[in-house]
């Protein structure tokens, strides 16, 4: 994909309506720590949270969400990874020292423009999969998820999104 943003990378789509899609890029590093994100939520921070955040896509990058294992009571699951926006499940899942992520923005698309670029052929599609997201490298997330389809990312040839 020539858009820099996208190019080999693995996008968790969480919401896909007529209203349009949102998705979180899990294979970029953002330039923040988590530990000073949360440091700014008035949330204790740990040793722990000495990682990067993932660069979770180019809008609104000062919003966040937290990506856990299981099924979100508030916000968004995809598969068995569960997708929220709140303040407070990221605190509880510190404080009970689960694993989790933390995305900072968003891959956004208007309506009907996700089902325009899959039809053209710009998006390959896979399930979810909590080992991709919690038990894979971040490098090595975007061949993890095109084995899920059987493919070697060589012989992937994809249409670019019109720009």
């Amino acid at each position: 994909m020539r858009d820099p943003n996208f190019e080999r990378a693995v996008v968790l789509l969480v919401q896909h309506t007529v209203q349009g899609a949102l998705g979180l890029v899990i294979t970029r590093e953002a330039s923040v720590r988590v530990g000073e994100v949360v440091g700014h939520l008035d949330i204790p921070s740990n040793p722990r949270l000495n990682r990067p955040a993932l660069w979770g896509g180019p809008v609104e990058r000062g919003s966040g969400f937290v990506l856990y294992r299981g099924v979100a009571p508030e916000g968004w699951s995809a598969g068995n990874v569960a997708v929220s926006p709140s303040k407070e499940r990221l605190a509880a899942l510190i404080g009970a020292g689960a694993d989790f992520h933390l995305c900072l923005g968003y891959a956004g698309w208007g309506p009907g423009q996700l089902d325009k670029e899959l039809a053209e052929g710009s998006w390959v599609y896979v399930d979810a999969a909590s080992d991709v997201v919690f038990d894979t490298a971040i490098g090595d997330r975007y061949d993890s998820a095109l084995a899920r389809l059987g493919v070697p990312a060589e012989y992937l040839w994809m249409t670019p999104i019109s720009e």
